[in-house]
């Protein structure tokens, strides 16, 4: 008898279907598994056969073949135990199968037949909505995730029998259905407070305009300057993220290997820190199962890598093309993967090797050559992609014995950020999320100057001979600190703090 079970599976961060194809005849006992199934998949037999033990259905006997299609695609992982099961009990009449055509089935086996959660739930969901299925069987574990998924019904199922009544229409199960406006309510973090950072005013405003714009930022300054406390307060005044923005970043952590526990929406912008000693693969994602790498872990967030030179430059020239697109392209020799990576770049840095170049309080130690070697390590055009640079200089003995809190509070930054943020998506509408985004046609449209603004732009290109990019940088950091203002037109005094954000471009270092 042939049953056929509906599945998916999950390559990069979309789901794609698998037909599971279960026939069951007479003659010598025998089991086999075609259609490129990985190891996790093939050991599957011995978790099948004990978990329908396990669970009161009697064992095949005969000749069983079981087809995983598409069969030119390799399948990999344990969602595939569940649906395998079902297909084996519809194949040997123990089940009528009345279900089997309107549900996809997912879900890793134990061998008691109880069910285990499995990775990307999320798309696997979206998946099946696509189809035009009427919902999913899966883990209940993965129910919460799945539920944020609207047009399908998501059904939790704790073990093997229980998926089996269900699917021969002997038990209804309630889909279930995620409470989304709950969890943006319920979703607030403790990050310390912008105002605890005695002093840098300057370094605090740059960062306030990297956040309302998405640019991207690079402080430069001695060791102990507070430029990794800043950085890390980031998170506390990031505007709010739109639920298709959650949707994106959910569906990445949720086929993320590395990820300790899923979440069922991710609300708040993740903040990545990955240590100097980050490889290529693991900056850019990719490996034997092609997995997302830090790039696409902060996507609609932050990266943030401290002590920049001191990263291996061929995992930061991997950098180059996702801040540019927006997206990464891992292609191997088996298969081609496109992981989003929108993020927005937070690097920190000593301005030479000792970090005492520019500090009025230590004398710097390094030669000429020295330094020109440590900048060296960082190449021009990934330098040129970061909007803004600023100096975090050292603090005077007034600023470190003043106890009293230093500028506004994160929640008031955060309040400015987000009306910021509010006016660029309904001005842009689906063209562009923030200002860090916009093309060349969006910056001629969008980025209207005073006569002022344009003189101060013409007599900064002559002086630093900035590139092209750095020309439409500047015009995207000043059209973000006018929406900080509420202003329609570029003014001059916007465009002269874009300038002065270029602080590389003026020492001669790009």
């Amino acid at each position: 008898m042939l049953a056929r079970v509906q599945s998916c599976a999950v390559v990069g961060i979309e789901g794609f279907p698998v037909a599971i194809e279960v026939d069951n005849a007479p003659g010598m006992e025998r089991f086999r598994m075609v259609g490129l199934p990985d190891a996790a998949i093939k050991e599957s037999e011995e978790r099948v056969f004990t978990a329908l033990r396990n669970s009161g259905y009697r064992w095949l006997r005969g000749r069983t073949i079981v087809s995983l299609a598409p069969a030119d695609m390799r399948k990999e992982g344990s969602a595939l135990d569940l649906p395998i099961a079902i297909g084996m009990l519809a194949a040997s009449g123990q089940i009528p199968g009345t279900r089997l055509p309107d549900y996809a089935v997912v879900g890793e086996l134990a061998l008691d037949g109880a069910l285990r959660p499995v990775a990307g739930a999320l798309s696997m969901a979206i998946s099946v909505r696509n189809r035009g299925l009427k919902g999913i069987v899966l883990p209940r574990k993965n129910a919460e995730e799945a539920g944020v998924v609207h047009g399908v019904d998501i059904i939790p199922v704790d073990s093997l029998q229980q998926a089996a009544e269900f699917i021969n229409g002997a038990a209804d199960i309630t889909p279930h259905v995620t409470d989304t406006d709950t969890l943006f309510h319920d979703g607030s973090f403790h990050v310390p407070d912008f105002n605890e950072v005695k002093g840098q005013a300057h370094v605090k405003r740059a960062l306030t305009v990297a956040a309302a714009g998405g640019h991207n930022i690079l402080m430069i300054g001695p060791p102990g300057t507070g430029k990794t406390m800043l950085a890390s307060r980031l998170p506390g005044i990031l505007p709010d993220m739109t639920f298709e923005e959650a949707l994106e970043t959910t569906q990445i952590y949720s086929v993320s290997p590395t990820t300790n526990h899923r979440h069922a929406l991710i609300v708040r912008r993740p903040f990545r820190s990955p240590h100097h000693t980050a490889t290529t693969v693991s900056i850019a994602g990719g490996g034997q199962q092609a997995t997302p790498g830090e790039v696409s872990l902060a996507h609609n967030g932050i990266l943030f890598l401290d002590e920049l030179p001191e990263f291996n430059r061929a995992a930061l020239e991997v950098l180059r093309q996702p801040l540019e697109e927006g997206l990464v392209h891992i292609r191997r020799a088996n298969y081609s993967i496109t992981f989003p990576s929108r993020f927005m770049l937070v690097v920190a840095m000593n301005p030479c090797p000792c970090g005492g170049r520019n500090d009025r309080r230590r004398t710097c130690r390094c030669s000429q050559g020295d330094i020109q070697r440590y900048m060296n390590r960082l190449s021009g055009p990934l330098l040129d992609r970061i909007d803004i640079h600023v100096d975090v200089p050292g603090l005077s003995f007034e600023e470190l014995t003043d106890h009293r809190l230093s500028g506004l509070t994160s929640e008031e930054v955060r309040t400015k950020i987000q009306a910021a943020r509010n006016l660029q998506r309904a001005r842009y509408k689906s063209q562009a999320t923030c200002n860090a985004h916009l093309d060349t046609k969006a910056i001629r449209a969008h980025c209207n100057m005073t006569d002022g603004a344009k003189q101060i732009l013409e007599a900064a290109l002559d002086r630093l001979g900035l590139s092209a990019r750095a020309y439409d940088k500047i015009l995207r950091v000043s059209r973000t600190i006018a929406d900080l203002e509420e202003q329609d037109v570029i003014q001059d005094q916007h465009l002269a703090e874009a300038v002065q954000y270029r602080s590389l471009d003026k020492f001669g270092l790009l």
